[in-house]
């Protein structure tokens, strides 16, 4: 619909999905369940390969939570949808790549919304900051990611202050990959998308579901896991056509075609 705060745009195996509700793109409730859907049915649809996520404008990505609506009574522990707050921080078995296209201030859970990507490409133009600690509240997904993320000092003091800092920054501790000028933006992210939908789709599943397992595993623990084929897709992946093909094409000198089977 053309009046829903969440837009859609699907070529071939990949999906732009665009966050637009004036005036600043802040999520409410019915947003954060919208974008839940979204995001459920891009894992589901077999079709789909990666996903972009941005903002409407040249101002805003995100500001995180909507405070007017929680004004208005929208709790801020209320039912954010099937993948918690902004479709993708809590999904489960998201295991395709995505790619946050930053245009703008990513602030609060804006800012958690991009963390919660895999790659991060920002405009020039976009500042970032965790001001929860002014409203009296806390940035709750952040506070469990950035410290993993970037230097302990440095996340802290990011936490524990919410100040602003630019994309220069934000690429020297590491927490994006990328700085385009702002008229760019989406036509990078869109090339970045088109090279890993050409990639093989059950490698990248096995890549995020080892790395989600391992991050607080011991090292001989996770590895014990992947070589006994504990982990759904790896289990899938060591199964499939595609690894017999990735070793076909390797020693037929040739590109492999991957079919995610």
């Amino acid at each position: 619909m053309s009046d829903s705060p969440v837009k859609t745009r699907r070529e071939g195996p990949i999906l732009e999905v665009t966050l637009d509700r004036p005036k600043a793109n802040a999520i409410d409730l019915k947003t954060s369940r919208l974008m839940g859907e979204v995001f459920r049915d891009f894992r589901d649809d077999p079709d789909l390969r990666v996903a972009i996520i941005t903002g409407a404008g040249d101002k805003f990505f995100c500001p995180g939570w909507d405070l007017k609506a929680a004004s208005d009574g929208d709790a801020v522990d209320g039912d954010y949808g099937v993948g918690g707050f902004g479709g993708i921080q809590e999904m489960r078995g998201l295991n395709k790549p995505i790619i946050a296209a930053v245009n703008g201030i990513a602030c609060g859970g804006g800012l958690e919304l991009a963390l919660s990507a895999d790659m991060i490409i920002a405009s020039d133009s976009a500042t970032f900051a965790l001001p929860e600690i002014r409203s009296g509240t806390v940035a709750d997904a952040a506070s469990v990611k950035l410290p993993k993320r970037i230097p302990y000092h440095i996340a802290m003091e990011l936490l524990l202050t919410g100040r602003w800092f630019d994309t220069s920054e934000a690429k020297s501790w590491g927490l994006i990959n990328e700085v385009v000028p702002a008229g760019q933006l989406m036509e990078r992210a869109w090339a970045l998308a088109e090279l890993l939908a050409s990639g093989p789709p059950l490698v990248y599943a096995a890549i995020k579901e080892i790395v989600r397992d391992a991050e607080d595993s011991k090292f001989q623990d996770a590895m014990n896991r992947i070589t006994q084929r504990q982990l759904p897709s790896v289990d899938i992946l060591y199964s499939s056509d595609d690894q017999l093909e990735g070793a076909r094409a390797f020693a037929e000198k040739r590109d492999p075609v991957w079919k995610g089977k």
